[in-house]
């Protein structure tokens, strides 16, 4: 009987000369797979089952495992998906849909008090976040609510910075197009009023219009419209001046359409695919200029709640005392205008037709 008749099954040979087959290596998704697993268990353990320490600790541990879970997602989506995958937009994503979603159905939620003291008189004031209580984000100094004063104040930013971005989209979007596609004079007019508003700081003109006007939701879109106005021209008019000279625009001229069609038809969806990214980016800029009026006092005011005048809260010395005050509602702001930068500049960057150098 040969050698190779008589070797074990343990020990396989090659066909080549004998050489022993190395044991099959261990998937390449395992160890990320492992590791977001790790790191949430991680983040659910500093979290929820040692109450007992620091709470400076736990967020440091907090942190490690979350840093540990996404490099683990990172590599396991690229490993699953392809190179292309990007953990960190879904997450953006994700965060943002959430947070519109509790926005929305937030009357439907059973949240604490989160406008009228008069219902607080029995709960807690500047109770400590506690995940594991009935006030998961603490309370303030009315034993309102931040949890849900976060939620509610979510409601009030986003609609009105969507809002104002919309009307700054419309408005700001029609205005370029037309200037862009006729030109002559009416391009003059246009440029004359977008100078105008350009040659005002945005600081000080939302602040007159927030002192002339009544500070409701309503008037602060107007006002927060007027920023995003004057960028959206310039953007429209820019990417008009070089679409209309593309030859779809040029046939649909020597096939005898109106202007008003070929701004419509041809002009309108492809100025779009520019626009969009720079409106989800003024989104994340008026929220903070929302923000930063109500910290002034010359925004919404209280008992309605906004991020602006929750961070307001913890002035006067209350930071120092009760840090969460600030903490909570700075922190969702971050989380928010940071979502929108990261997906405003990747929509940027998958719809930039690189007709226009801007």
């Amino acid at each position: 009987m040969s050698p190779a008749e008589t070797s074990s099954p343990s020990t396989p040979a090659s066909a080549a000369g004998g050489v022993a087959t190395p044991p099959p290596a261990a998937p390449g998704w395992l160890v990320p797979l492992v590791a977001t697993i790790a790191g949430l268990v991680i983040v659910v353990v500093a979290a929820f089952l040692v109450p007992d320490l620091a709470a400076v600790a736990r967020v440091l541990i907090g942190l490690v495992g979350a840093g540990v879970a996404f490099w683990g997602g990172s590599r396991l989506g690229r490993g699953l998906v392809g190179a292309g995958f990007d953990l960190l937009n879904w997450l953006c994503a994700i965060w943002l849909i959430a947070l519109a979603v509790l926005a929305l159905i937030a009357p439907l939620l059973t949240l604490g008090e989160h406008e009228d003291s008069a219902l607080t008189l029995l709960e807690p004031i500047y109770a400590p976040p506690d995940l594991s209580s009935t006030h998961p984000l603490g309370t303030n100094a009315l034993g309102l609510d931040m949890l849900a004063r976060v939620i509610y104040g979510a409601r009030v930013s986003l609609t009105v910075c969507i809002s104002a971005v919309l009307v700054g989209m419309a408005i700001g979007g029609i205005l370029g197009i037309t200037a862009g596609y006729l030109r002559g004079k009416v391009d003059m007019v246009i440029g004359v009023f977008t100078n105008s508003l350009l040659s005002v700081p945005t600081l000080i003109m939302l602040i007159a219009l927030a002192s002339v006007l009544r500070p409701t939701p309503q008037n602060m879109v107007i006002a927060l419209s007027l920023v995003a106005i004057p960028g959206m021209i310039r953007v429209a008019r820019a990417q008009t001046l070089a679409l209309s000279q593309r030859e779809y625009v040029t046939v649909a001229r020597a096939l005898g359409a109106k202007r008003s069609r070929i701004i419509v038809r041809e002009l309108l969806p492809n100025v779009a695919l520019a626009i969009i990214p720079l409106g989800m980016i003024y989104i994340s800029a008026l929220i903070v200029a929302e923000a930063s009026l109500s910290f002034l006092g010359i925004g919404i005011r209280p008992p309605q709640p906004t991020w602006g005048n929750m961070i307001a809260e913890g002035q006067d010395g209350k930071m120092e005392e009760h840090p969460f005050l600030v903490i909570v509602p700075a922190f969702i702001l971050f989380l928010t205008v940071f979502s929108f930068n990261l997906i405003g500049e990747r929509l940027r960057k998958v719809w930039d037709t690189r007709q226009v150098k801007l």
